[in-house]
């Protein structure tokens, strides 16, 4: 008839054999239920596929992305963790309401007028006319705030609040820029040109100079060298920094004002290290901003934004992504390609578990290109530098000690 399971007591048996013995059966027995209760799941649930809907949402597996926590208040300055999507939301959802409450006054009044004089039909003709318009124009904004609401993990720029287009205006401008046009240096008496070579590859339309470490050499300062590239049409001056003959630091001028901004850089691996990689091209590539949600990570994302040309070339097939998670901007550098579909491939599908169509024959392949590495977000300043007429002011944000207390609280 079998073996039943035994108890967990008999499992503590003096005797080896016999405690193992025990064991085996035990583990036998509790895979056997195991089985019967996942065979009984299967076959309630292809009965009612509701419950294997509950179930999945229940097991639910929490991260801690997802328990990021915001700050309360409609404060989008700086140095607040809101996030904007949320924010326009709800102001969105206060400014419908102040209407939907004067459009209800209205026509309260307009309801009066009418019990007060029957007589006047086409005054009333009038309202009506004027009250369906009001009706209409107030649904065609509604419909045009909806419609401009940003995907779950991509950058949306047009939630930029008006505050932070006011502090940098060089930024957050509405004429025309020019094509980017980058200056790369290296701290004084630097060894890694190699590195900063490769890190000026990522950016188009760079040029790499290299400071003079001779003892009898003019040191020029970043603010000297921002105003040597500034008379030269330069929209951005990049200065690498380094430590044990690696880069560990960044930091990045918008010309021809500022602000700077300071990154550390960690997880540095060249391109000849990676698996398979391949030797990029001087094609414009497509810039990709993953996950900037704060006021701080617009910012940022606004200024590698403006590092790259408005229109990528796409025959080049490159493209740059930086994904901000849990306050690290990774990037990363590849080339695309179209293949067709393998026979051991799986179809694609969407979020119901459907075949797209259009997409059944294609595939997309990745070749890493490098370099590779991880930023940090250490320091906003204002203007070119601390130094300055700014004083006190000119760090806008600087990242301190104990930030990182609260693991769910994350400041891009």
């Amino acid at each position: 008839m079998g073996f039943t399971k035994p108890p967990v007591k008999a499992l503590k048996a003096a005797n080896k054999l016999k405690r193992q013995e025990l064991f085996v059966q035990h583990k036998r027995a509790s895979g056997k239920e195991r089985r019967e209760e996942r065979f009984r799941r299967k076959k309630a649930e292809d009965q009612d596929p509701l419950l294997k809907a509950n179930r999945l949402a229940k097991n639910k597996t929490l991260t801690i992305d997802q328990k990021r926590v915001w700050d309360d208040g409609d404060d989008d300055s700086l140095g607040a963790v809101v996030d904007l999507e949320k924010l326009r939301r709800k102001r969105i959802e206060e400014a419908e309401a102040e209407e939907q409450a004067s459009l209800n006054a209205e026509m309260e009044d307009a309801e009066d007028d009418e019990d007060n004089d029957s007589m006047l039909e086409s005054d009333n003709e009038e309202d009506d006319e004027r009250r369906q318009a009001a009706l209409a124009k107030r649904m065609e904004k509604r419909s045009r705030r909806e419609s401009v609401a940003p995907s779950t993990t991509s950058t949306n720029l047009d939630l930029t609040p008006s505050s932070l287009a006011l502090k940098f205006p060089t930024l957050f401008s509405d004429i025309p820029q020019p094509n980017p046009k980058v200056l790369v240096t290296t701290s004084l008496n630097s060894s890694i040109h190699d590195e900063a070579q490769l890190i000026s590859t990522l950016f188009p339309n760079s040029t790499y100079i290299r400071r003079s470490g001779h003892r009898f050499a003019y040191k020029y300062s970043l603010r000297e060298i921002c105003k040597f590239a500034t008379n030269r049409e330069f929209t951005a001056v990049i200065l690498v920094k380094e430590d044990l003959k690696k880069p560990t630091g960044m930091s990045i001028v918008h010309l021809p004002s500022g602000p700077t901004f300071h990154f550390s850089i960690s997880s540095w691996i060249e391109p000849r290290k990676l698996p398979g990689h391949g030797n990029p091209t001087n094609h414009y590539p497509e810039l990709l901003l993953n996950n900037f949600k704060t006021p701080l990570g617009l910012l940022t994302a606004k200024l590698f934004q403006a590092l790259y040309p408005p229109q990528p070339e796409f025959q080049g097939r490159q493209v740059v992504t930086m994904h901000c998670q849990r306050d690290w901007i990774f990037l990363r550098r590849h080339r695309y390609v179209f293949r067709e579909k393998r026979v051991t491939e799986k179809s694609i599908v969407d979020a119901e578990g459907k075949e797209l169509k259009g997409v059944e024959d294609l595939r997309v392949g990745l070749q890493e290109l490098g370099p590779r590495f991880t930023l940090k977000l250490r320091r906003v300043d204002k203007g070119i530098g601390r130094a300055g007429s700014e004083g006190e002011d000119a760090t806008q944000w600087q990242w301190k000690a104990k930030m990182e207390k609260d693991r769910k609280r994350f400041n891009l």
